[in-house]
């Protein structure tokens, strides 16, 4: 149970400290604009996600694939900066809603480049067995689960504050949001160290 724990905590501080700052983005920017009445929609997402970050680990761990981490820190912000101008560009659009299974499948991909993230600080704190390593995966990947759900709340919570008591409409708050967000991982995209070579 304490290994249950440790793991599961892993996962927990990964989302949950500020320098997870990149995956608390992309979950902002996941859920923009969606309330609490998207649940479903939303535990889909998340759980998509989820599962991208364990099959990156699962995929590099055991030696399947290799990255270098310089392509991967270039990625994450750009899987940000594409959901944020997707919403910035599509809010407010009363037209046919996308499909949830291509939803599902672009989060699951984008999950598994922010997965590869991951991977430097699990490989420094895991020397086990390949079972070992297999359980240890998965522990964290509860406590990431259980993380991003408190991300998540946070922003539907702060959403509905905006929209009923500051009475911004759905589509000002996605807008704002996205902007925000844009604005952040821009620089961050510009100055990845791959564009110094």
């Amino acid at each position: 149970m304490s290994q249950f724990l440790i793991y599961f905590q892993l996962g927990l501080k990964h989302i949950l400290n500020i320098y997870s700052y990149d995956h608390i983005l992309f979950l902002i920017a996941l859920v923009i604009p969606l309330a609490f009445k998207d649940w479903k929609r939303i535990l889909i997402l998340v759980t998509s996600f989820t599962l991208g970050h364990t099959i990156a680990l699962l995929l590099t761990l055991y030696g399947i694939i290799t990255v270098k981490v310089a392509v991967v820190e270039l990625l994450i912000p750009i899987t940000i900066l594409i959901v944020a101008l997707f919403h910035l560009f599509t809010a407010g659009k009363s037209g046919k809603k996308e499909s949830i299974n291509l939803v599902f499948f672009v989060t699951l991909f984008f999950g598994i480049i922010h997965g590869l993230g991951f991977l430097n600080y699990f490989k420094k704190i895991h020397h086990g067995t390949s079972t070992s390593k297999l359980l240890a995966i998965l522990e964290s990947a509860l406590g990431i689960e259980a993380g991003q759900l408190v991300v998540v709340l946070v922003v539907l919570i702060l959403a509905y504050i905006v929209q009923t008591v500051f009475r911004f409409s759905k589509r000002d708050w996605t807008l704002v949001m996205s902007a925000f967000i844009i604005g952040v991982v821009l620089p961050i995209i510009l100055g990845n160290e791959i564009w110094l070579r």
